[in-house]
This record gives C-alpha cells, structure tokens and sequence, in this order.
C-alpha cells in the first residue's frame, strides 16, 4: 500500500502540502526508513501505513541533487499528480513565461522559468506576498534567498537546494536573451 492509497482511503486527496511533505521527508542523500528518520513518532500506530521514501521514491526519475528526485519531470511524465489546493475543482493555470533576472551581478544571470512553477503552484502562492508581479518591484537578493525569503522559501527547503548554482544562475552574459534577441519577459 503506498502513501496516496492510505491518504485516500482516509479521505483526503494527496495535496500540494502533503506532496511537499514526501519531499521533505527524502531530503537526504539516503532516503532512511520513517521509523528511523527523527520526523515520524514510531509510537504512533499509523506510521506503519506510510510507504517508506526508498519504496516511494525509487521508482521516480532521479536528479543529481537535494533528495535525488526530479520532481519537474515526474511531474511532466505523469509519475505524480499534485492537486494546486485544497479545493478539487480548482483549475490550474500554468504560465509559460520566462522572467530574466539579476542583471547587476558578475556571474550568470537568472532565468525564472515560470512553467515548472504553475505546474506546481498557484500564483497566489508567490504574488503578491513573496514576489510583486511587477518586474523589478521586489528587491531579491542571494544573502535574502540564503535567509529563506524569496526563492529561499521553497529552494532549500522542499525544492532543490541552494547549492545548485548553475541551475537558476543560466544565463551567460553573452547570451541572446541578454541582448534582447530572444522573447522573455524582464
């Protein structure tokens, strides 16, 4: 039996929280039994319902990096099937809009790719309490991220890690998109 059978035979849809909790759960290089990873009261009877990460996990593509899933394409291949909210009906609008950032700093720059993100998350998720939709509106800056604001919400927490540089900072400054060559969003 696995976690989205338990979950649903108790009546509940697997969420977006309850997704972002197997992902916190799996943050290690090795993925450790729930009896024995310090989050799980093995006192409490109904943690022998839940299916253990390395069951849970080994069967979704694997990434280089934080838990070792990458979640995007398990996403987009159809391995997972995350609701946005709470709410069953709500639709889910994914914007497939890149936004280029960072354009002060001296090393690659920033391009948020706003469609792996709605295939997660609802806007209102991060606008307008995180980030203003007005580009530029919100002063980001790497040593807020670092203190888990901005990007650092999600990114070190439950999304890949920090230490990921190159993944976000994509963009060299010889780029087409720099140049305004290339259609995005600024």
């Amino acid at each position: 039996m696995n976690v989205t059978s338990v979950v649903s035979r108790m009546g509940f849809g697997l969420t977006m929280a309850g997704v972002l909790l197997l992902i916190t759960i799996a943050r290690a290089d090795q993925w450790r039994p729930l009896l024995e990873d310090g989050l799980h009261d093995p006192q409490v009877p109904a943690v022998e319902l839940l299916q253990n990460p390395t069951a849970a996990f080994s069967k979704l593509p694997r990434d280089t990096a934080g838990n070792k899933v990458d979640w995007i394409r398990a996403l987009r291949d159809g391995y997972i099937k995350p609701r946005s909210g709470l709410l069953k009906d709500k639709d889910v609008e994914i914007l497939d809009q890149d936004v280029l950032m960072n354009r002060n700093g001296s090393i690659p720059l920033v391009l948020f790719p706003h469609k792996p993100h709605t295939m997660w998350l609802d806007c209102e998720n991060c606008h307008e309490k995180i980030f203003k939709s007005k580009a530029g509106a919100t002063g980001v800056t790497m040593t807020k991220i670092l203190e888990g604001e901005f990007c650092g919400v999600c990114h070190g927490a439950v999304a890949f890690p920090l230490t990921e540089c190159n993944r976000c900072h994509s963009v060299p400054f010889n780029s087409p998109l720099v140049s305004g060559s290339a259609p995005v969003a600024r």
